[in-house]
């Protein structure tokens, strides 16, 4: 399995693996598996774009062999295990997402601040002003939603599928947009690796990809809004 997320670092891994092909994905099973479990070995540690602290690597099994008492839930049960641990997953990624744009509108408010153009510093310009405030309202706008969703899950909602891919999705993209705004405003120093900014760009990208695309969030938020009309 490749992408895999502190592959190599963490003791354990919750493996999703199929136990009875001819059932497909009511064929998988979730098991637990440990570091150091004969027939699991890990790949090259990626050099990627962004969360570079965390270490990413393709997991290995070859014949790895791994008793019954470490199956989660039931058989077949996988995929639903799966699922149910995106639903609470996705919000910490809309989390994430809130706090590298708030680092990058930060840095575009303090840039602007004390970046003087034509004898005045340029937040005084009405184009960077609107920029800010669209970044401004964006990012309060995500916060809002991840703690709403954050509070929902808590309460032991039945169903928070639709709203955790909500805020994973308007948050994802509202990173990507601020952290992009923000190179945008301080121009070819954003764009330097002596500043935060293009780093908080880098990092945004993959909070659009990982606990599913954002395709993939529209997809489920979709499906779920179909499923309550048909059920009113």
């Amino acid at each position: 399995k490749q992408w895999i997320t502190n592959a190599g670092e963490a003791e354990i891994y919750t493996v999703i693996a199929l136990t009875d092909k001819s059932r497909g994905v009511r064929g998988a099973s979730a098991f637990i598996v440990e570091k150091g479990t004969k027939g699991m070995e890990f790949g090259k540690k990626e050099k990627k774009m962004g969360i570079r602290a965390s270490a990413t690597r393709e997991v290995i099994f070859t014949d790895c062999e791994v008793p019954a008492a470490n199956l989660i839930s039931k058989e077949g049960m996988g995929f639903i295990v799966a699922l149910k641990t995106l639903d609470t997953s996705r919000p910490g990624v809309a989390a994430q997402a809130v706090g590298i744009a708030q680092g990058a509108l930060d840095c575009a408010l303090d840039y602007s601040r004390t970046r003087v153009q034509f004898g005045a510093p340029i937040s005084s310009f009405q184009a960077i002003q609107h920029m800010l405030a669209d970044m401004g309202t964006q990012v309060e706008a995500a916060r809002a939603l991840a703690y709403a969703v954050a509070r929902l899950v808590d309460s032991g909602a039945k169903s928070v599928s639709k709203e955790s891919a909500m805020a994973k999705l308007f948050a994802s993209d509202v990173a990507m947009k601020v952290a992009v705004d923000a190179v945008q405003i301080m121009g070819g120093y954003g764009y330097m690796r002596d500043y935060p900014v293009e780093k908080f760009m880098r990092d945004a990208k993959i909070t659009q990809i990982y606990e599913g695309t954002n395709q993939i969030q529209r997809n489920v938020i979709a499906s779920n809004m179909i499923k309550e009309t048909l059920k009113k």
